[in-house]
């Protein structure tokens, strides 16, 4: 395979024939004539064309076999109703003509394999002496059962790990919990506020560790996408298209302000629906939000905390860092996973262990489909979605208010 293929430009946009070109360059790169191979996609929670990726996969891919599997982590699984508008064809019974569509089922614990152990000694290294315990490395087993693995998914700026895509479709994307828990606590101890668009990161280092214990080859398309055009993609080792395809996200996906905002409407898109996804609200908008400020996450379509982990939630709360640290023998036993969101969540602040007052330096309010009751539970301020009118917002930046439509993907990010 050669090192690298792809194009970029932060300026402008690849045409299907730029996609197309791409997609042809790298599967000769790859002789996969009589190999069976899997394709590792992500779900409806991210900006993707990937309708327009899988039909000219199927065009262009001369191969035995050619299935795909949607990294969900721990999200809900997708319907075939999801898929078919996903991938722009009909998925009936997780089949698109002669490819199977699976679902990663992370809930089923025959889903998995596990492929190694990275010991304690190496994790002290890789954290920077954070955490010291060995991490089970476990992953769908399925990607043992085919010749070659092909990561396709876009690259943004991520809460935990820095920036998103590469080897995060295999960690978490098609993960067993255990390195799940690990890697999201990992980066909620650094904090979302600090890891957030900074490149090459602690948990990253932890994720490509852990890919190395793969046994089969792997390959990557890594894409640059907003909501109007890809950007870039490009195609090499899983390592280094998301090194090309990151660098150009931190130029696209980061907007800097000049000073910081009092209050930001964070309007969140359909693709996310529910608070575990909706909270890049949150995250991608903490950064320019001032000491004492706020930030309302408006998804009014939006009526679950989780769909899969609300009732843990429910029961703990959203808090900042020290809240679980300085009482770590009370949570240590909850997934750790979830306690990460709930730090990323509520931002950056302090807890007095006290008094058990917590300082966080923002308000975050939901302005969704969850009550008032839900919302003080879970310790988050709350505001009637019919009361805002969107109009009255805008145009305000400076007063020191902020509209941001189809948040969630942008980060933003105080000029220097």
């Amino acid at each position: 395979m050669e090192s690298m293929i792809g194009q970029g430009n932060q300026d402008s946009f690849l045409n299907i024939a730029d996609l197309r070109q791409i997609v042809v360059e790298a599967l000769q790169s790859l002789d996969l004539t009589e190999k069976k191979v899997l394709f590792i996609i992500p779900d409806g929670t991210r900006t993707m064309p990937m309708a327009e990726m899988f039909s000219i996969i199927q065009e262009e891919i001369i191969s035995q076999k050619v299935d795909f599997l949607v990294a969900l982590g721990t999200h809900q699984p997708m319907t075939d109703a999801q898929l078919s508008h996903h991938l722009g064809v009909d998925v009936v019974d997780g089949m698109a003509g002669g490819h199977h569509i699976y679902n990663h089922h992370w809930e089923n614990e025959e889903t998995f394999t596990q492929v190694g152990i990275i010991p304690a000694s190496e994790i002290e290294e890789l954290s920077n002496g954070m955490l010291s315990m060995d991490v089970p490395v476990r992953l769908n087993k399925l990607v043992l059962e085919y010749d070659q693995i092909i990561i396709l998914g876009p690259v943004f700026p991520h809460e935990v790990v820095g920036f998103s895509g590469g080897n995060k479709y295999f960690f978490p994307g098609i993960a067993g919990e255990e390195i799940i828990n690990f890697t999201h606590w990992l980066g909620a101890l650094m904090t979302s506020y600090a890891v957030i668009g900074s490149g090459y990161t602690p948990v990253r280092a932890v994720i490509d560790r852990a890919a190395e214990m793969i046994p089969t080859p792997t390959a990557c398309f890594a894409l640059v996408v907003v909501h109007d055009g890809v950007h870039g993609m490009y195609f090499g080792s899983p390592q280094d298209a998301w090194r090309s395809a990151s660098a150009l996200s931190a130029r696209v996906h980061v907007k800097y302000v000049d000073k910081p905002f009092k209050r930001v409407l964070a309007i969140m898109p359909e693709l996310y629906d529910d608070i575990w996804t909706g909270a890049k609200g949150m995250y991608k908008m903490e950064p320019v939000i001032e000491d004492g400020g706020e930030v309302v996450i408006y998804a009014p379509h939006i009526d679950e905390i989780s769909y899969t982990h609300g009732r843990i939630i429910e029961r703990i709360g959203y808090h900042v860092r020290d809240y679980f640290v300085k009482q770590w023998d009370k949570f240590k036993d909850e997934p750790w996973g979830v306690l990460a969101h709930s730090t990323h969540a509520r931002g950056i602040g302090e807890y007095d262990a006290e008094t058990g007052i917590e300082f966080p330096r923002v308000k975050v309010t939901l302005a969704t489909g969850i009550s008032q009751e839900i919302c003080e539970k879970i310790n988050l301020g709350y505001l009637d979605p019919d009361s805002i009118d969107i109009s009255v917002w805008e145009n305000r930046e400076d007063e020191g208010i902020l509209v941001v439509h189809r948040a969630g993907e942008m980060l933003y990010r105080l000029k220097e």
